[in-house]
């Protein structure tokens, strides 16, 4: 081993391995505290293995999950995580052995981006964003030409995007919890369902890291649902008042 004796103030850092560095910066460090470990620790393996020109990575949750050492349903709770903090831009898929797309997010990507002329404009992706989330809510499976146009009436009003993933997570957890009271059964068939829980959260924002705690619930009430009977209240009581009022209830661990 070489090692460079001298003047420490005269010496000058030099890298074991050259090539494949990540430059990690003070965006890095605020994704830290945004996210669980888990998520970004998925995110840093995102990063490494990205391409350095446009920030893009895919992979299967399979192989994410052997990577990680997790199961595939703690994978694609973090890919949630990374996603309603605005880390990542997904492309998700419902099949574990089918790649997702992820992107890495203007604000946490420290690399100017290298694209081709006929990438997706920033609409494009908004608009794309908002019908994965909708129909990843597993209240139904039609996007319509209405809702598409909702989606990109929503861009050009310069709605977060954070904004309206929190609103239709919030509005579906409600949805479910009503169903699984033997409440109203009247399903959703537009996006302009949400338009009200929209401007709630719009109003009032949710806390921080509460997306996380909401898409923890739905995943929780629809396990519910499928496993029956639906004519319950979650614990044999009440509705939870969260769902009422968001900010009654803080974010589980």
């Amino acid at each position: 081993m070489n090692t460079p004796y001298g003047p420490s103030e005269n010496l000058k850092p030099t890298l074991k391995e050259p090539t494949g560095w990540f430059a990690a910066g003070a965006s890095f460090r605020l994704a830290l505290t945004l996210v669980s470990d888990g998520a970004f620790k998925l995110f840093a393996l995102i990063c490494v293995e990205a391409n350095r020109k446009t920030g893009r990575f895919e992979a299967t949750s399979e192989e994410l999950a052997a990577a990680l050492g997790k199961s595939i349903r703690i994978i694609e709770r973090y890919v949630a995580e990374l996603e309603t903090a605005e880390i990542c831009h997904v492309r998700p898929t419902f099949h574990p052995h089918t790649r997702t797309a992820f992107e890495v997010a203007e604000g946490f990507w420290p690399y100017h981006r290298i694209l081709a002329v006929d990438e997706p404009s920033d609409a494009q992706h908004y608009v794309h964003s908002v019908r994965e989330c909708y129909l990843r809510l597993g209240l139904t499976a039609d996007f319509r030409q209405a809702d598409w146009s909702l989606a990109r009436t929503l861009y050009d009003s310069q709605l977060p995007l954070g904004v309206v993933r929190g609103a239709l997570l919030l509005g579906a957890c409600r949805k479910w919890l009503s169903w699984l009271n033997g409440q109203s059964a009247e399903p959703i068939r537009s996006l302009y369902y949400f338009l009200s829980v929209i401007a709630e959260v719009q109003h009032q924002p949710l806390p921080r890291g509460y997306s996380r705690y909401l898409q923890y619930k739905l995943e929780s009430f629809t396990a519910a649902w499928h496993s029956g009977p639906h004519q319950r209240t979650e614990n044999g009581g009440a509705p939870i008042p969260f769902l009422a009022q968001h900010r009654s209830a803080e974010p589980e661990p």
